[in-house]
């Protein structure tokens, strides 16, 4: 990975964040990472790659998490206060109108961020998300429920009590992890080193204790009423095996009057981790028919490659 540029930038609420600059093209690729609480470096690792390709790759590390700031005020851990952060940091850093690529929790992130500021998005990548929580609850429900009846009630049980804490509860998770996070036997070393720096404080109030359990103040947010006033082109991504399920993009992808689906077979949460080959390809390819069909009229489902 190419060493990036580093910036400081105060936001207003008084503190600092920390944002990663790969390459100087003149289209700008932003990237929200996924979380909440989660440093960008197992995101922006991979993507630096499109730096090469002539692309301006940016990431922050998001307040909370990384090498910013970290305070302990639950109310900043609000999607309002990040939407307005990302904007924040967008205009800190002079991009202009940007193309985004909100991976998991930062799908939600860059939804709203389309919807509140349509005018500085180009265009937007949807990787491994979902935009309506209760649906995607009974879907996780649907994959705890492969485990087992027993595995199930055991898991419930130790939910209502507090006790998740407990290691039949925790060997659960991580056979779910294994399964519909990272399918790869060796997980990465940006992935490994994000997840042991996770700031659970932000992840627990908006979501809740982990992967498959939502408690937080995002349990009831859904926006797939709203997504059709997304005009940008979008490309959904998401793994067949993924725990942000192939059901939740198709949702997505349905509610957005200009979007693509693209699913990876072989992937779960993490397909630029575990599938690059199909991935980045992918990826290029909608961005590269965006930038090149902007002066003509913009990119429509009938025009776009992988149609």
């Amino acid at each position: 990975m190419t060493e990036p540029q580093v910036r400081r930038v105060r936001l207003e609420e008084g503190f600092e964040v920390q944002a990663y600059i790969y390459g100087e093209g003149d289209e700008t690729l932003f990237l929200a990472n996924g979380g909440p609480g989660l440093p960008s470096l197992y995101l922006r690792e991979p993507h630096a790659r499109l730096a090469r390709d002539g692309w301006r790759v940016v990431a922050w590390d998001q307040l909370g998490c990384g090498a910013s700031d970290r305070p302990q005020d639950p109310a900043l851990w609000a999607l309002e206060r990040y939407v307005a952060e990302a904007e924040q940091v967008r205009a800190a850093l002079d991009l202009g109108p940007v193309h985004l690529l909100g991976h998991s929790w930062g799908t939600w992130l860059f939804t709203e961020y389309c919807l509140t500021h349509p005018e500085q998005v180009k265009s937007c990548i949807l990787a491994d998300g979902a935009c309506d929580i209760p649906h995607l609850v009974g879907e996780l429900d649907r994959l705890r429920s492969a485990l087992g009846a027993e595995t199930l009630a055991m898991m419930r049980r130790h939910e209502a009590e507090g006790s998740i804490d407990h290691p039949e509860y925790q060997a659960a998770i991580t056979i779910l992890n294994y399964r519909h996070v990272c399918r790869l036997q060796a997980w990465p070393d940006s992935l490994t080193a994000a997840l042991a720096d996770w700031n659970m404080g932000p992840y627990g109030e908006m979501q809740g204790p982990n992967e498959f359990t939502y408690t937080g103040n995002m349990k009831d947010w859904n926006r797939i009423p709203a997504m059709g006033a997304i005009a940008a082109p979008c490309l959904v991504l998401c793994g067949a095996h993924d725990e942000l399920t192939p059901a939740c993009s198709e949702k997505m992808h349905a509610a957005l009057p200009n979007s693509w689906l693209k699913i990876f077979e072989a992937s779960s949460h993490m397909p630029f981790h575990e599938e690059p080959e199909a991935y980045f390809p992918a990826v290029r390819a909608f961005l590269e028919e965006v930038a090149a069909r902007a002066a003509v009229g913009g990119l429509t489902r009938k025009s776009h490659p992988c149609r």
